[in-house]
């Protein structure tokens, strides 16, 4: 496999920086294509982030949020963005807390995934947890969330009808509906 692989790789030539945001950057890099031709790619920088599915007495957390990229409010399950060299783990636990007042006293990591690797490397690590305690409900400031508790029939409803509309929760509630089919949230051996 690895031979053919190598006959897909293109080679960066040169890069150049477009734009540095608060949480992206953008680039343009000349490649070298597998043929000796030359191409470009526009390549957004991300640092990563991280989401959980928290399963609270039979019910998953979401957060309502606008999202001004998609000019509405969504249904999500609590994510955000990694710090610079933040641990994904300590940074789900984080944002698990913050944005729902809920501190998970077990976490694990189901799977980590990128979102949209045709011009992004923004890759999602997606963690679960079923045990949860109060925390401290703490959105940053720029955070403005409702917090709602959903089953898993409710979650498969808001998908049908476009409330929720995410990657990372439709992935959460598979992941959920996966653990009620056969009692494991994939590929996990527990």
């Amino acid at each position: 496999m690895s031979s053919s692989s190598n006959k897909l790789e293109e080679v960066t030539i040169a890069t150049q920086p477009i734009f540095t945001g608060k949480v992206i950057s953008l680039q343009v890099d000349t490649v070298q294509l597998p043929n000796g031709k030359t191409s470009t790619r526009e390549i957004v920088k991300h640092p990563g982030a991280v989401a959980v599915l928290a399963i609270k007495d039979g019910r998953m957390l979401l957060v309502d949020q606008y999202r001004q990229a998609m000019g509405r409010t969504e249904l999500e399950i609590p994510a955000g963005k990694l710090e610079a060299g933040e641990d994904p783990l300590d940074a789900a636990k984080r944002e698990l807390e913050e944005e729902t007042g809920y501190r998970p006293r077990s976490i694990r990591r189901l799977h980590s995934f990128y979102t949209s690797p045709g011009f992004a490397d923004e890759i999602i690590h997606l963690y679960v947890t079923e045990d949860l305690e109060e925390g401290q409900y703490a959105p940053d400031e720029d955070e403005f969330l409702h917090n709602i508790e959903v089953t898993l029939d409710e979650a498969w409803d808001l998908i049908a009808n476009g409330r929720i509309s995410d990657a990372k929760t439709i992935m959460a509630v598979q992941a959920w509906q996966l653990y009620h089919l056969t009692g494991k949230f994939g590929y996990d051996n527990e």
